[in-house]
C-alpha cells in the first residue's frame, strides 16, 4: 500500500485523509492511549497546575492631601453663634476652623491669604429638605428616584442607596453658598424610607454622605389618601386620614412586637450553660432553649430607631386636623417630632408652641387660601419665632423656582415679613444643625467645626448678593457648573 504523498498549498502542509475505514479501527484505540497516558502518573507529575483565578483586588482610592491652610482677612464675619466681628479674620487648616476672631487674630505663617474687605464671611448653608442626587430631569423616569410608590409604608427605603452625587444640581446650588443639605424622598407615601445629611462636595458619593439614616420622614396629609375612586381608579386603603392613623399605629406595635421577639431570644442566647441546663427539666424545655432567632424584617428594624427616640421623625402637616393626629401618635409611642410644612395650619400656632417641637418651614412662595390674609404663609416664620419655636428653612425643591439655591431667599422673604435678621440667618445655618443633631459640626463659625465658609460681596439674604468663594471642609470649590459652562461657551460666539 503506497504512502499517500503530502500536499502543500499556500506554504502550509496538508495530509491527505485516510480511508474511513481504517479512521474508525484507529479512533478507539487511540482514545484508550490517550486516556492511560493522561491518567499516568509521569504525566500528572509533569502536567503544570492551573492557574488560580483569584479576582484582582480594586485599587484602594489615593487619599486626598490634608485641606490647605487658609485664613480670610478684613470682612464683616457673621459667626451666628456670637455675633458679627467687623474687620474679622477666618483661619482654617486640615478641614477644620482653628480660628475665628477681630483684626488682631495671628495669621499662621504660610497661609494662603484672601482679602476680604467690603465682603462678608459666614457659615456655608443648611437645607432642611432637597431632592439632590435623586432627579436629573423631571421629564426622564429613569434619571427619578424620588419614591419608592409600591407601598405606603416603607422605612426600609435608604436615599443613600440612590443617592447620585455627580448630579448638576448640587454645583449650582453650592454656587449660592449651600455646602449642607438633607437629601429626602418625596411625600407620596406615609413612611417614604430614610433621610440623609450630605456635604455638597467631596471625592466621592461615599464621602459626601455626612450620615446615611439622620431621619425618617412621616407623611400626614392629603396627598397621601390612596381616593382612586375620585379620580377615576379604584380606591385603596388607606383612603382617609383615619386609615394613615391606623396603618402607622398598625406599623409601629409590629415593630415594637418585633423587638420584643428580639430581646427574648437574645435573653435566652445570653444565659450561662448551666443556668440553661438546669433550667431544662423536661424534653419541652429543652427543645425551648433551642428556639431559633426571629426572621429578621428589615421593614420592622428600620422603624426601631425612631420608636426608641434615638433619631427624630419629620412630621409633614398642612392642615390642623392633620397637626393634631401627628400630634396624638407623638405622644402615644414617644416619638421625637420635628414637625415641617404647616403652610395653612396658623390657628395651631400656640399649641404647636406648647409641645415645644421645631418647625422646618418652607417654600414660603405658596398663595395663600381664600379665607387667610394675603400675608399667613409669608409671616408664618416670625409668628413661630415670637412664640418660641426654633424655625429652619427648607427649599423643598419643585424642579422650578424653589431650588436649593434659592434657600437664602425665602429666608430674606421672612425677613421682609417680620422675622428678625439674625434669625432668618440663624434658621439656614446653626438651627438646622442643631435640629439635626449635628451643632457640634456644622451651623457657625467656632474653631473645631468643619470649615465649610462662604464668601460673598453682600448679604447673604438678598438676591443681589454674589458668592466669590466657598469652602467646603477646608477646600475651595470652584463656582462653575453647567449653566456657568454654557454661558461661556455662547458668550465667545
Amino acid at each position: 500500500m503506497r504512502t499517500p504523498k503530502t500536499l502543500s498549498f499556500g506554504g502550509a502542509r496538508l495530509q491527505p485523509r485516510r480511508h474511513a475505514a481504517l479512521d474508525l479501527f484507529r479512533a478507539p484505540l487511540g482514545a484508550a492511549l490517550a486516556v492511560a497516558l493522561l491518567l499516568s502518573p509521569a504525566f500528572a507529575q509533569k502536567a503544570p497546575k492551573p492557574a488560580s483565578k483569584k479576582p484582582a483586588a480594586a485599587p484602594a482610592p489615593t487619599p486626598l492631601p490634608p485641606a490647605p491652610l487658609v485664613a480670610i482677612k478684613g470682612g464683616k464675619v457673621v459667626t451666628v453663634s456670637h455675633g458679627i466681628i467687623e474687620n474679622g479674620v477666618v483661619v482654617m487648616e486640615g478641614g477644620k476652623l482653628t480660628a475665628v476672631g477681630a483684626a488682631g487674630t495671628a495669621i499662621p505663617k504660610g497661609a494662603r491669604v484672601i482679602d476680604a474687605t467690603g465682603m462678608w464671611v459666614y457659615p456655608g448653608l443648611f437645607d432642611s429638605e432637597t431632592r439632590l442626587g435623586l432627579t436629573e430631569i423631571q421629564a426622564v423616569d429613569m434619571t427619578n428616584d424620588t419614591v419608592e410608590i409600591s407601598d405606603e409604608i416603607m422605612p426600609h427605603m435608604h436615599v443613600y442607596d440612590a443617592f447620585h452625587a455627580e448630579t448638576e444640581h448640587i454645583p449650582i446650588s453650592r454656587m449660592n453658598g449651600i455646602t449642607n443639605a438633607i437629601v429626602a424622598p418625596t411625600s407620596e407615601d406615609t413612611l417614604p424610607g430614610q433621610d440623609s445629611l450630605i456635604q455638597l462636595w467631596g471625592p466621592s458619593g461615599e464621602e459626601m454622605l455626612m450620615v446615611k439614616d439622620i431621619a425618617m420622614p412621616l407623611n400626614l396629609t392629603g396627598e397621601q389618601r390612596r381616593r382612586g375612586g375620585r379620580r377615576g381608579g379604584e380606591a385603596r386603603f388607606p383612603s382617609t386620614r383615619m386609615g394613615l392613623a391606623a396603618q402607622l399605629r398598625q406599623a409601629f406595635i409590629d415593630a415594637l412586637d418585633y423587638k420584643q421577639k428580639w430581646d427574648d431570644y437574645n435573653k435566652g442566647a445570653s444565659k450561662p450553660a448551666d443556668a440553661k441546663s438546669a433550667d431544662s427539666k423536661d424534653k419541652d424545655k429543652k427543645e425551648e432553649g433551642k428556639k431559633s432567632a426571629p426572621k429578621r424584617d428589615l421593614k420592622l428594624e428600620a422603624l426601631l430607631p425612631y420608636l426608641e427616640g434615638r433619631r427624630p421623625v419629620i412630621v409633614e402637616v398642612q392642615e390642623p386636623t392633620d397637626l393634631y393626629t401627628a400630634l396624638g401618635l407623638a405622644r402615644e409611642f414617644k416619638l421625637r417630632v420635628v414637625l415641617k410644612g404647616l403652610t395653612h395650619a396658623q390657628i395651631t400656632l400656640d399649641q404647636i408652641a406648647a409641645a415645644k417641637v421645631p418647625v422646618i418651614v418652607g417654600p414660603i412662595y405658596e398663595q395663600p387660601k381664600e379665607d387667610e390674609r394675603y400675608d399667613a404663609v409669608y409671616s408664618l416664620p416670625a409668628q413661630l419665632h415670637a412664640r418660641g419655636v426654633k424655625v429652619a428653612f427648607a427649599s423643598y425643591d419643585d424642579y422650578t423656582t424653589i431650588q436649593p439655591r434659592n434657600l437664602p431667599y425665602e429666608a430674606g422673604y421672612a425677613v421682609a415679613f417680620g422675622l428678625p435678621w439674625d434669625e432668618a440667618m440663624r434658621a439656614v445655618t446653626l438651627s438646622p444643625a442643631e435640629i439635626w443633631g449635628v451643632a457640634d459640626q456644622l451651623g457657625s463659625l467656632d474653631p473645631g467645626k468643619v470649615a465649610n465658609v462662604v464668601v460673598a460681596n453682600g448679604d447673604p439674604l438678598d438676591v443681589k448678593s454674589d458668592v466669590k468663594h466657598v469652602f467646603i471642609a477646608g477646600r475651595e470649590v470652584p463656582l462653575e457648573s453647567r449653566q456657568t459652562r454654557l454661558r461661556d461657551e455662547y458668550m465667545k460666539r
